[in-house]
């Protein structure tokens, strides 16, 4: 559905800004946690990745299962909601705040930079301690070791597309359509990664389970 209409912007949109107007934490919330959600499921279907469901289901759980939608999806629309969305409603919030009214080309730089320097480490770390406890993590040894093991590989996807998406924004992007246009650009972004962290995930078992077979 197109934004956009020959009358102006779509009423869809202009009922979400209204909402993001008035209510901006609980539209974030919600739209980051059903986003999330999809993510996963979008992630499971489009990896290809195994249906798991036990022999002696009920039809629920089997139509459940066979979608892939099961507790780490739900789990990833808890976290999209009570995590991820509150923190990017802060810390966002505060950069618009701090560069207010400021176009020239000197905040704007400062803008992209304080965008990579400051939020987008604070924003992985959140997400990578989240996947850590959403994937079985039981101590803080454990979260701690599973940010060292992603930071870095997860950040400098982040300083390509953070800048860049930020320049989009601050050139052909009202500011009232930030949330929505960054919402989207992660929303893209993070089915993609969990499309191909699954993906590789079964390639390293393959692998694994072929090698078995040739040693026995």
């Amino acid at each position: 559905v197109s934004i956009m209409t020959s009358k102006g912007p779509h009423p869809l949109l202009v009922k979400y800004l209204a909402q993001l107007a008035h209510h901006p934490l609980r539209t974030k919330a919600i739209t980051t946690g059903t986003l999330c959600f999809l993510q996963e499921v979008l992630g499971s279907n489009l990896s290809g990745a195994p249906v798991n469901v036990a022999k002696d289901a009920s039809p629920l759980v089997r139509v459940l299962g066979q979608a892939r939608i099961d507790a780490k999806a739900v789990k990833m629309a808890i976290y999209g909601f009570l995590v991820s969305a509150p923190l990017s409603h802060v810390l966002i919030g505060l950069l618009q705040k701090a560069f207010t009214g400021q176009t020239s080309t000197r905040a704007r730089i400062a803008q992209i930079l304080a965008s990579n320097l400051l939020i987008s480490p604070i924003q992985t770390t959140s997400f990578l301690a989240s996947m850590a406890v959403i994937n079985g993590a039981t101590s803080f040894d454990e979260i701690i070791k599973t940010v060292k093991a992603g930071f870095f590989s997860v950040i400098r996807i982040s300083w390509v597309v953070s800048p860049l998406s930020m320049t989009i924004a601050q050139r052909f992007i009202p500011v009232e359509l930030w949330v929505p246009f960054f919402t989207a650009v992660q929303f893209v972004l993070g089915t993609y990664f969990n499309i191909r962290v699954k993906q590789l995930r079964l390639a390293a078992l393959k692998k694994e389970q072929k090698k078995k077979d040739q040693e026995r």
